[in-house]
Formats: structure tokens, sequence, C-alpha cells
């Protein structure tokens, strides 16, 4: 009798380790089975807010004189900008910055023993203003001032990405679950929850023709588990 108590006792044992092992396999299998994919949002959005430097270098040898003409330059291209349309608030004069172009030389030197440069910058959230003037270079020239304005140096910005970010994400993580389902659909398995998301950096870029023209992406990836 003992021997048969025994037996089945063993028994017993044998059969309860055997699914206490197939339940651990099938749970580790379980926890394994997970998809990760990406969803992705954009806008094309215009700039909200632009600062433009215009660079302006007087030369001459008399250091009074060129400073006089550099003070005269200097209101004359404020007022050509108020008459354009722009604020005068919207208008600041960078610091003056002195090259002594001779300092060096003996024998040979430059033609004009100073350069007095400055800029004038304008910062305004009237994007399309700025942009219609960008041919003002060779207007100025006509009426004899002398500026540069390079489009790479003009920061075209956009501020209102606080606003978008929430349907932003909510749109990529829409994308991204939309991947999953079909995913889980073509290897005939649930869509469980979401094992992580990682939410990704947003990305603001310029168009290099129209820099005005802000191009704004997200990408979301996240991972969910299978059934």
């Amino acid at each position: 009798m003992k021997n048969l108590v025994s037996a089945a006792l063993i028994a017993v044992g044998i059969t309860l380790a055997g699914v206490f092992v197939y339940c651990g396999i099938h749970q580790l299998a379980s926890k394994d089975r997970i998809v990760t994919v990406k969803g992705l949002s954009t806008r094309d959005v215009q700039a909200d807010f632009v600062v433009w430097p215009l660079s302006l270098n007087i030369n001459g040898n008399d250091l009074t004189s060129i400073s006089a003409e550099l003070k005269r330059t200097q209101t004359k291209l404020v007022d050509y900008f108020v008459e354009k349309g722009f604020k005068q608030e919207e208008i600041s004069l960078g610091n003056i910055n002195f090259d002594d172009n001779w300092q060096g030389y003996y024998d040979r030197r430059p033609e004009y023993h100073y350069t007095l440069r400055t800029s004038l910058i304008i910062a305004t959230a009237d994007v399309e203003r700025v942009v219609a003037n960008q041919g003002v270079v060779s207007d100025l020239l006509a009426k004899g001032i002398v500026v540069s304005s390079n489009s790479w140096s003009t920061d075209y910005q956009y501020n209102g990405l606080n606003d978008l970010k929430p349907e932003m994400i909510e749109e990529a993580t829409k994308n991204a679950r939309e991947v999953a389902e079909k995913f889980a659909a073509d290897s005939r398995s649930k869509l469980g929850g979401i094992r992580n998301a990682n939410q990704g950096q947003f990305s603001i870029t310029g168009d290099d023709q129209q820099p005005w023209k802000k191009h704004i992406r997200v990408v979301t990836t996240i991972s969910y588990n299978l059934k």
C-alpha cells in the first residue's frame, strides 16, 4: 500500500512539474511576442517671425568724416524701411565696429585707412513684408546706399510648435497603431497593450529656395504586445 501511495505521489509531482514547466515556457514565449512600429506626423507651415540683418560698411581716410557719413546713412535706411511699412520699433541698429586697414602695413597700403562696419536689423512678425522686400539691396544701391543681405543670415522662425505638438503626437500614435494592427492581422495575432513608447524629437526644417516655409516632422516608436 505504501508503495502505491508513493508511486501516486511521484506521478502527481511529475505531472505538476510538467504543467509548471509548460506554463513557464508559454509565459516566456508570450513575453517575447511584440511588434515595434513607427508612426509619422508632418505639417507644412509658414514662419511667424523673422530676424533680417543688413550689413553696412563705410570706408574712408578721415575717421570724423566717415563717422558722420555712417550716421546719415543709418538715418536714411531707417526712413526707407519705415516708408516700406515696417514699424519703427521693429528696426534696430547694431554696434559699430572699427577697422584700421593700415595697421601692420608699411608700404602698398590699402586705399582706405578706416572701415566702419555696422548693421540694421529688422525683427518682425510681418514675414510676408520681409519676403516682399528681399530685393531692396539693388533699390538702395540706386539711391547710393550700399548694403548687403544674405539669405542664409535671415532667420525665419516658427514659434507655434507647442500648439501643434498634441495633435501631431496623437496622429503619429494613431498611425503607429494602424501599422501594428495590420501586422497583427497578417500574423494571425491580436494586438495587445503598449509595451513601451518613444515620442521622438520634433524637427523643423526650411525650404532652401523659400526658407520662410517650414516642414515639421515627428516620428513615434511604439512596441505592442501580441496575443
